[in-house]
C-alpha cells in the first residue's frame, strides 16, 4: 500500500495512505489524535496535504476530545480481561496476563497513571487481545463462513494499525486483534467483509450489494465502523 508521512505544524504526524478501490479522500482522527487520510491510487499525495490543511480547525477539535485517558484499575480490555495494579517495594514494572486479568506490579512510588506504567500496560493489553484474538476469532470465521457458504485457506491474527482485516487473492485472511475491542455485530461484519473478499476482491458496486444480504443493517453498520479505530481502549 502506497504511503507517505507528513508532519503538519498544530497537528502533528499525518499519514497518508493510497488505496486500490478508494474513490474519494477519507480523513479519520484515531482515539490517539492520529490523523489518517486514505485516497485513490490515481491522487497526487499533495491532493490529500491541501485537504488535511482545509480541515485543520475540525482536525484540532478531534485530537482535543479525543485524548485517551489513563487505564484504570479494573478497567475491561477486550472480551475477558479485567485489569488489576499491584504497588509493592520494587525497582521494575512487570505484567501478567493471564485467561482473564493482566496484572501490573509496580514500585511504591510509581501510580497507575505514570506514561512508563501505562506503557508497560499497552503492551501487555496488547497480549491480551492477541491471546483472545487466537482463541475466539478463527472459530467465529469458520461457523460464519459454514452458515453462508463461504471458502478460504488459511486464517490469521495480526496487529494492524490501519485496517481491520485483509483477503488475499488466494483467500488467506487476517484478522487484527484489535477487533476484541468491537462488539459482536461490528466484528461479525468485518469477518462477513472479507469472506466476501474470498468471491469479489474489489470494492466496487457489486461488493457492498452482495454483502447486503449477509449483514443486516449494512449502512448503519458501515456508519458505526466509522466510530471506532484499530487501537487499545479502555472500556469500563
Amino acid at each position: 500500500m502506497p504511503q507517505k508521512k507528513l508532519l503538519i505544524a498544530g497537528i502533528g504526524e499525518v499519514l497518508l495512505q493510497k488505496r486500490k478501490g478508494s474513490r474519494s479522500i477519507r480523513l479519520t482522527v484515531g482515539h490517539e489524535g492520529q490523523v489518517r487520510v486514505s485516497m485513490p491510487l490515481w491522487s497526487p499525495y499533495k491532493a490529500g496535504e491541501t485537504f488535511i490543511l482545509s480541515k485543520t480547525a475540525w482536525i484540532k477539535k478531534q485530537q482535543s476530545v479525543k485524548q485517551i485517558r489513563p487505564f484504570g484499575a479494573h478497567d475491561r480490555i477486550g472480551k475477558a480481561h479485567r485489569l488489576r495494579f499491584i504497588s509493592e517495594q520494587r525497582s521494575t514494572i512487570t505484567s501478567r496476563v493471564s485467561a482473564t486479568e493482566i496484572v501490573i506490579k509496580l514500585p511504591l512510588t510509581h501510580s497507575s497513571s505514570d506514561p512508563a506504567v501505562q506503557k508497560v500496560l499497552r503492551a501487555a493489553g496488547t497480549r491480551a487481545l492477541k491471546q483472545e484474538a487466537k482463541q475466539l476469532l478463527p472459530r467465529r470465521l469458520q461457523a460464519l463462513a459454514a452458515q453462508h457458504g463461504f471458502e478460504y485457506r488459511s486464517v490469521s491474527i495480526k496487529q494492524l494499525k490501519t485496517r481491520w482485516g485483509s483477503c488475499s487473492s488466494t483467500a488467506d485472511i487476517a484478522l487484527n486483534c484489535y477487533l476484541m475491542q468491537l462488539p459482536w455485530d461490528l466484528i461479525d461484519y468485518v469477518l462477513l467483509h472479507e469472506l466476501l473478499h474470498t468471491q469479489i476482491m474489489a470494492h466496487g458496486k457489486p461488493f457492498w450489494d452482495e454483502l447486503g444480504h449477509y449483514v443486516k443493517d449494512l449502512p448503519t453498520k458501515r456508519l458505526a465502523m466509522r466510530s471506532h479505530q484499530p487501537a487499545l481502549i479502555a472500556a469500563i
